[in-house]
């Protein structure tokens, strides 16, 4: 198996992005809806021609707008694995998977060997002979990993798999998911909203913001320390931007002073990111005496219930970032009588604010 890499500018969409995969190597691709992830996805799977760009696996050139070269989607050997199984009715469980091989011009004999191998990969081999109708929504998930593992693809991609699924019976796909996909050290991309699905079959992430590559790095760094207001939001932490007017002091466009702890070496004017938890954020209704380095005013925008805490989101920042959120005790949420529209303050003790450098380069170039 060979790395994937991709290059690709689709100006319709606003996509413009470089990234590398490696063999054996899960990329999680995550951002909000219209970031790109599904023309990215597209694009890699040859449903869509970029104006300019390429998409490679090993030495095998799929996509290169300069020479004109657009191998056909049949021919790219790259499997695609949908929220929905997308099973043929007519077939059974066996057909459906030697289909797959059969589409490579394997025989008819050794396309059944290679299904009844990956059936039994996914645990399905006594079900062979029974029509898609009659499985589960789970069973029916693992004969379509089944069929797009048999296609033998060079490169999987993996959009949004587990969404249609139940919480026990996506837990059970999920770890066969992470067992299969990597055996044979095959390039995969994973398109998803779950963290769940992040943190149990990937090694990198990869965030789109606006057609545009946001950050990328391993999992663990990303989710730690994220640089991207998506990143952030997947997170479950708060994120601020700004410009750094000294190693401890971060500005922001509307002017707000945030006060942290540097990560790394920053210079003033660097553009850089301030993270911190909604744990760390205290909620007032008017400013104390005496308080933390950080206090900003907020409107409320929702109320949530988190276990057993009270979620308090603010509405959108005024530099167009997510809202901000604290973590308080139901007793506090109660005592204040918050509720939507409402202003309060929330603050941050600096030791509890993290800065870091805004981009995040990627940990290995392909």
């Amino acid at each position: 198996m060979a790395e994937l890499r991709v290059s690709a500018v689709v100006a319709e969409r606003g996509l413009d992005v470089a990234f590398g995969v490696g063999a054996g190597e899960v990329l999680a691709v995550l951002g909000p809806n219209g970031a790109g992830k599904s023309t990215t996805m597209h694009v890699i799977a040859g449903l869509v021609c970029p104006d300019s760009g390429t998409v490679r696996v090993g030495e095998r050139m799929l996509t290169d707008t300069t020479a004109g070269t657009q191998v056909a989607t049949h021919d790219r050997r790259v499997g695609l694995l949908l929220q929905a199984p997308l099973l043929f009715p007519h077939l059974s469980v066996m057909g459906n998977v030697s289909f797959a091989p059969r589409s490579r011009r394997v025989g008819r004999r050794q396309a059944r060997r290679d299904a009844l191998r990956w059936l039994e990969e996914v645990g399905l081999a006594e079900m062979a002979h029974r029509k898609p109708s009659e499985l589960s929504g789970g069973q029916a998930q693992r004969v379509a990993i089944a069929r797009a593992l048999a296609a033998e693809p060079d490169v999987l991609l993996l959009d949004e798999p587990l969404a249609g699924l139940d919480v026990a019976v996506a837990a059970a796909v999920r770890t066969l998911l992470r067992r299969v996909i990597t055996a044979d050290g095959r390039a995969t991309v994973l398109i998803t909203h779950d963290l769940l699905d992040v943190l149990a079959l990937a090694d990198r992430v990869l965030v789109l913001e606006g057609g545009k590559l946001a950050e990328i790095g391993p999992v663990g760094d990303v989710l730690a320390a994220p640089r991207s207001r998506f990143g952030a939001r997947i997170a479950g932490v708060n994120l601020v931007i700004g410009i750094l007017l000294e190693p401890s002091a971060l500005r922001t466009d509307s002017g707000a002073i945030w006060h942290g702890m540097c990560a790394e070496e920053l210079a003033a004017g660097q553009a850089a990111v301030a993270v911190f938890t909604p744990a760390a954020v205290a909620v007032y209704r008017e400013l104390p005496h005496g308080s933390p380095r950080n206090s900003v005013q907020v409107t409320v925008a929702e109320l949530t219930t988190v276990g057993a805490t009270v979620r308090v989101r603010a509405a959108e920042q005024d530099e167009g970032g997510p809202g901000l959120a604290a973590d308080i005790t139901a007793e506090a949420a109660a005592e204040m009588r918050l509720a939507a529209g409402e202003r309060v303050w929330f603050t941050v003790k600096a030791q509890e604010v993290v800065l870091h450098a805004a981009s995040r380069r990627p940990v290995h170039s392909l």
